[in-house]
Parts: structure tokens; sequence; C-alpha cells
């Protein structure tokens, strides 16, 4: 059973990785907007792994005997400088979601709370990928600079990325 704190947190969790989804869908209309469908496709691909994300924590509150909590979802931004602009804000935002995963692992540690921080390592790992995701983009596209060609090749690149559902947490 879930501690009182530890499922206030979870829940506040699964509300930040919904925001995510919301966020991610955002860009995609960003990106579709100026005629990125790749990058918008990478964006909605990229959402639906946020929703997975909030609903797999969700289920573990559940499973765990708790009630999840949902509060409200904060309307993301929806506009941009640049592609390099929003790349760089979805990788400053991996960077404040791995904070809240790396601080309800502490929390779980604090509490005892073994079954939590055993599900919390893939999310923990989730993180390490999703961080590395969007900086090796950022990284690609400060290279890119203001050359059309290489942004319609990156695009076509991004544009490859099919959605694979994520393995269960604590199965790998």
């Amino acid at each position: 059973m879930l501690s009182e704190n530890m499922t206030t947190e979870m829940s506040n969790q699964v509300v930040a990785e919904f925001y995510s989804s919301y966020l991610y869908l955002s860009m995609a209309a960003y990106f579709d907007s100026v005629g990125l469908q790749g990058f918008a496709n990478w964006m909605k691909i990229q959402a639906k792994e946020e929703l997975s994300h909030g609903e797999k924590i969700f289920d573990f509150v559940i499973e765990r005997d708790g009630t999840v909590c949902l509060g409200a979802i904060d309307a993301p931004p929806s506009k941009w400088a640049s592609p390099l602009e929003a790349f760089k804000a979805a990788y400053e935002h991996e960077q404040k979601v791995t904070g809240m995963i790396n601080n309800l692992v502490t929390m779980a540690r604090k509490e005892n709370d073994y079954a939590s921080e055993n599900f919390l390592d893939w999310f923990v790992d989730e993180q390490v990928e999703e961080e590395s995701t969007a900086k090796n983009i950022v990284d690609q596209l400060k290279l890119i600079g203001d050359n059309p060609q290489a942004m319609l090749m990156l695009d076509r690149e991004l544009g490859q990325r099919t959605y694979t559902p994520p393995a269960d947490a604590g199965q790998e």
C-alpha cells in the first residue's frame, strides 16, 4: 500500500506526464504550422509516449491500493521562435521531469517503499533516454543553423519515427 504522501506525489506525476503529452502535442501543432511535418510526427509520437507514462503511474497507484487524484492541466505554450527553440524547451522540460522522478525515488527510499522504488527505476532509465534524445536534436539543430536543406533532411529523418508502446515498468 502506498503512503498518503506517495499517493499524492504519484498523482502529481500523472498530471505532469499528461502535461508533457499536451506540451508535445502543442509543439506538433507548431511544427505543422511551419511546414515541418516530420518534426510534427516526432512530437506526436512523443506525446503518445508521455501519455503512456502517465497511464503506467496511474495503474501502479491503483495496483498499490491508492486513489489517483487528477488535477488541472495547464495550457502549454503554442509558439516558439524556431525549431531550435522548441527543442530547447523540450530538453529543458525533460530535465524538469527527471528532477520530479528523482524526487519520487528519494521519497520512496525515505519511506522504505521498495516496490515504488523498483517501479520508478524504469522511469529513471527512461528519462536518461528522453534527455539524451532531446539534447541530440538540439545539437543537430544548432549545427544546421539557417541551412534549409539540412533542416529538410532532419525533418525527413524525424518523420520516420514510429510509436512503440513501452515495456511494462519493472519487467526489463
